[in-house]
């Protein structure tokens, strides 16, 4: 059995997103057993890349994979992030929205994020307090270097776990059109 290839979207703006995107890709694909390969669009956005060149690296990316996980942390969402999910959803791909800050900001539903990220087929949402979890692997004990280890690979089976429900759901059915054409044609890539 072949793994299934699945995007990581979040932030790629400094050493701590690169760095916990890095740890939580490996994590996966570690409790997944294999069964998820995650790609990092940081390894694949070389600096000498101009910026039409990086956002069509990234669809392409993205679209090569089948599911996603999008990281939906601040008080304000990634907007290449939001973007990304969208692009996702208007693909049909099996998608995650990940969250682990633990501040709100969401509005008349449950999920901490704007409605409209909210209620598409084959999305599950996965909020869970980075505090709380931090704090649950003792880091007093421990030390915070290998609390945030365990954090992370407790973080990555939830993820696994949230995969698997989706990934297992019917593709939604679309008539009289290839998806991926349309969409390659609509990004205009």
């Amino acid at each position: 059995m072949s793994a299934k290839k699945v995007y990581l979207a979040g932030c790629l703006f400094d050493l701590r997103h690169l760095a916990g995107n890095a740890m939580l890709a490996e994590e996966i694909k570690k409790c997944s057993n294999g069964r998820y390969d995650v790609y990092l669009p940081q390894d694949y956005e070389p600096e000498s890349l101009g910026a039409k060149a990086i956002r069509d690296s990234d669809f392409e990316g993205l679209l090569n994979c089948e599911a996603a996980i999008f990281q939906y942390d601040g008080t304000e969402l990634d907007s290449g992030t939001v973007v990304e999910f969208m692009t996702a959803k208007f693909a049909d791909l099996p998608s995650v929205l990940l969250r682990t800050d633990f501040r709100k900001g969401g509005d008349r539903n449950e999920d901490p994020w704007n409605l409209m990220s909210s209620f598409y087929p084959r999305t599950a949402s996965l909020v869970v307090d980075a505090m709380h979890l931090y704090v649950e692997c003792e880091h007093e004990r421990l030390g915070g270097v290998k609390a945030s280890e365990m954090a992370i690979r407790k973080l990555a089976e939830l993820a696994v776990a949230r995969l698997d429900e989706v990934c297992a759901l019917p593709p939604v059915p679309v008539e009289g059109v290839e998806r991926r054409e349309a969409l390659e044609r609509l990004l205009g890539m």
